[in-house]
């Protein structure tokens, strides 16, 4: 709970408890306290930035929980560039925990998105294969992927953004910001950012788990850390694989999946510094049946992503920096006919991201000052996207080469101040950035957020934040397979306004939010179904597209509201409005954009059925807008549907069983395309750790 007495000893402007004591607030973030206020899966109801207490999901102490909530007013959010507490933020933060991760009827971070009102999540394949991840109407091309802080997202393309190197075991928390995040996040953010956080354990520990289901579905994953003093290692890998659910025409299996994640991360930490380091390495093989083209019903691709980072926070002195270096690096081959290169060549993509990141703030009398600077190449080689090369690079493994690519350079730079009074806060900044592609100048993109809190329980907020998003070389290059790319799309830009209250206190939190998104260029590809089921492709800018929507949400902690009953854990309900006033045009056909959710609801109750035995059950509906054609050649809008995911789980100090269905009652239904989702899932598992 906010507490007012504290906050005056913080003082106005200074805070002698991290500016005189020298305890930086990126220090705060290393206790491994993450801000949450709603239920575990519902995703979109945990906002980082209210009052409060976040009801207990996984314990039974209420004065526990209570104690480890009362450390959330400082523990530093991502809402803006300088770290701020929870109780200062001005920008809506919504933070999933570890516990609340591992407590969701999901096997990957796609499938958790899922139960997130604002989040659109366009499945093709199972298991996390392919995923299409779009926030409060945008595409999956208009988000930040983000592992550990760094930048993660492909240049070539959006749809393997989450190809991430952890098991979703290993994950500590997800933060998302929704709407513009430029002077947050940088380029890319066009409508918010997907942080994904890992942390090496605190002691020493080994773990380890596995499961299986339905359609030939196992997956096993172990994890390994020694912390010694202020080192700590850790190391984790994991396999899965699947049948698939479906068969192209041939019989043969076209959405099956097979694929690792190993990963490596440590860590320094002393009284003067933080450093810590991270490689990864994904790799996916999947039948991707008709997620390119309806005609072909046999597609398959394989990727491979590697990832490396380097990050140090400085904690003493007036000015605290956080540097960091990384390289990502991509590899992708596409069939359109799986095993069969003589029917059609496949296609390559190699693509290696460097960039350097200096990030610094300090406190003087009139508030919290941030500035940044990124450098961050992006360089692609490929078969067919990009301009011809004068010196092609052969392909390993075969006899062919590279003779396509495109190298582009990003150079942003971040100025922020921060305002903070007793109830009041105000955060504004611009990020000016310059991109070599298509001889870009230098751009400037404001945001302003602001926050009031009344009394104790309740807090206004407003905010106006600006962001752009650079094309994909998919985008400007693949005129290929039906589709016509053109390289001279410009840049997307967009503003947004957002307005919203949140209530707090007893066990009941509420808050509900109205924004508004202005799209300057947006990019998406459409077609003609005029011109008949052959019609082309076409990557285009539309001149301009406004979303309006609401948002709401409601959650009761049934343990502090009626300590005297034991059953009853929490019950939460999430709902998103959306409306654009570009409607589709009965003539056009939309891939992405102009194909958003109208309505979403998500709703999710813990119930603890006896001693150690708990049941979570969680429920979605959504009704989409838009046309795709199907396989017969007629075009039909998408329909409404909703579905019942549940997880049964019996927790021990040290081990944990459990049963998971998805889809339980069998719905037949599809979120893109002629690509339809598989039925009832059941899966049993078990984790240990000592």
């Amino acid at each position: 709970m906010y507490n007012n007495n504290s906050n005056k000893k913080q003082g106005v402007f200074v805070f002698k408890r991290f500016g005189r004591k020298g305890y930086s607030l990126f220090a705060v973030l290393g206790r491994v306290v993450v801000v949450g206020v709603l239920s575990v899966a519902t995703l979109s109801h945990s906002r980082a930035e209210g009052v409060g207490v976040k009801p207990v999901v996984n314990g039974d102490s209420i004065s526990a929980n209570t104690d480890r909530e009362l450390m959330l007013e400082e523990v530093s959010v991502t809402g803006s560039r300088a770290p701020l507490t929870r109780a200062q933020a001005a920008r809506m933060v919504t933070v999933l925990e570890r516990a609340d991760i591992q407590a969701a009827p999901v096997q990957s971070v796609n499938d958790l998105l899922k139960y997130a009102a604002s989040v659109d999540v366009r499945q093709r394949g199972p298991i996390g294969a392919q995923t299409d991840i779009g926030i409060r109407g945008g595409n999956y091309e208009q988000i930040t992927i983000l592992l550990n802080g760094i930048n993660i997202c492909d240049p070539q393309t959006g749809h393997n953004a989450f190809d991430f190197p952890v098991d979703i075991s290993e994950i500590e928390r997800i933060e998302v910001l929704e709407g513009p995040a430029g002077r947050v996040y940088g380029t890319s953010s066009l409508l918010g950012a997907i942080n994904i956080v890992t942390r090496p354990r605190s002691k020493s520990s080994v773990s380890a788990h596995v499961e299986g289901g339905s359609y030939g579905y196992l997956s096993a994953g172990a994890r390994a850390n020694v912390a010694n003093g202020k080192w700590n290692n850790q190391i984790s890998g994991s396999y899965s694989r699947s049948d698939g659910y479906q068969r192209n025409s041939g019989g043969g299996l076209n959405s099956d999946y097979s694929g690792g994640k190993a990963f490596y991360q440590g860590m320094y930490d002393d009284a003067d510094i933080n450093v810590s380091w991270h490689a990864g390495l994904s790799t996916k093989d999947y039948g991707s049946n008709t997620f390119y083209g309806m005609k072909w019903d046999d597609q398959f691709e394989h990727t491979l992503k590697t990832y490396t980072a380097l990050q140090a926070d400085t904690k003493k002195g007036k000015f605290h920096l956080k540097p960091s270096i990384y390289w990502n690096h991509s590899y992708d081959r596409f069939e359109l006919f799986r095993g069969a290169a003589e029917k059609y060549p496949f296609n390559y993509h190699r693509s290696d991201i460097f960039g350097v990141n200096l990030n610094g703030y300090f406190d003087w009398m009139l508030g919290r000052t941030a500035i940044g600077a990124e450098l961050r190449n992006e360089d692609l080689l490929s078969g067919n996207l990009g301009e011809p090369l004068d010196n092609p690079h052969h392909i390993s493994g075969t006899d062919r080469y590279y003779d396509h690519g495109i190298n582009r350079t990003n150079i942003s730079f971040v100025l922020e101040h921060n305002i903070l009074l007793n109830r009041f806060t105000l955060s504004a900044g611009l990020v000016a950035v310059k991109n070599t592609w298509n001889g870009m100048n230098m751009k400037v993109y404001p945001g302003v957020d602001a926050s009031y809190r009344i009394g104790n329980n309740l807090k206004v907020y407003a905010s106006y934040n600006t962001s752009l998003r650079m094309p994909s070389i998919t985008e400007l290059y693949y005129s290929v397979g039906g589709h016509v790319a053109d390289k001279n799309l410009k840049p997307e830009e967009v503003s947004a306004l957002e307005g919203g209250l949140k209530y707090s206190d007893g066990g009941i939190t509420a808050q509900a939010s109205v924004y508004h998104n202005n799209w300057k260029n947006m990019i998406d590809w459409i077609r003609y179904t005029a011109d008949g089921a052959d019609a082309p492709w076409q990557s285009v800018n539309f001149t301009e597209v406004k979303a309006t929507g609401f948002e709401a949400q409601l959650a009761l902690n049934f343990r502090r509201m009626l300590p005297a009953q034991r059953v009853l854990k929490s019950l939460s309900a999430s709902y998103n409005y959306l409306f654009q006033n570009k409607d589709i045009d009965d003539t056009v056909e939309s891939k992405y954009s102009l194909e958003y959710l109208r309505h979403k609801l998500v709703a999710n109750m813990q119930l603890n059925i006896w001693s150690r035995l708990d049941l979570g059950l969680n429920f979605r509906w959504q009704d989409r807008r838009g046309v795709y054609t199907d396989f017969d050649g007629g075009v039909k809008d998408y329909s409404p549907y909703s579905i019942m995911d549940a997880r049964l789980s019996w927790t021990a100090p040290n081990y944990k069983l459990y049963v998971e269905a998805n889809n339980i009652f069998d719905k037949t239904y599809i979120d893109y395309g002629c690509v339809p989702q598989p039925g009832a899932w059941f899966i049993a598992g078990t984790a240990i750790e000592i």
